[in-house]
């Protein structure tokens, strides 16, 4: 694999990460970049419905785009995960059982996105 190859395979896998993780805060209602966006929204409760259809559009995304590229994404979520994923519908049985095991969280692995 080249220099470029793998670059790119470490870019995705850093993307697909943070799209993960975004949807995730999203899903149990933490602040997001989304938040700043629409600061007087925050009352309206369709706001976070809102805010998990974008999280998860941006997560549809980048998994399409990684898909197109050849590059695996899978590595990244759970069998249930990705059975969503490609199912590709935000249902409600996706914001039910995201988290393996029935966990309402998970521990998130990027620092910089903190409460």
């Amino acid at each position: 694999m080249s220099d470029k190859q793998q670059n790119l395979h470490e870019f995705f896998a850093g993307k697909l990460e943070s799209s993960k993780i975004h949807f995730e805060r999203a899903l149990d209602c933490k602040h997001t970049d989304f938040d700043n966006l629409y600061p007087y929204m925050n009352e309206q409760p369709q706001f976070f419905w809102y805010k998990r259809y974008v999280a998860w559009s941006e997560l549809l995304t980048i998994v399409k785009l990684a898909d197109e590229l050849g590059i695996e994404w899978q590595t990244h979520f759970s069998e249930q995960q990705i059975s969503f994923i490609q199912g590709k519908v935000l249902q409600g049985k996706v914001l039910d059982n995201w988290y393996p095991g029935g966990d309402n969280h998970e521990e998130e692995s990027v620092s910089s996105l903190e409460e």
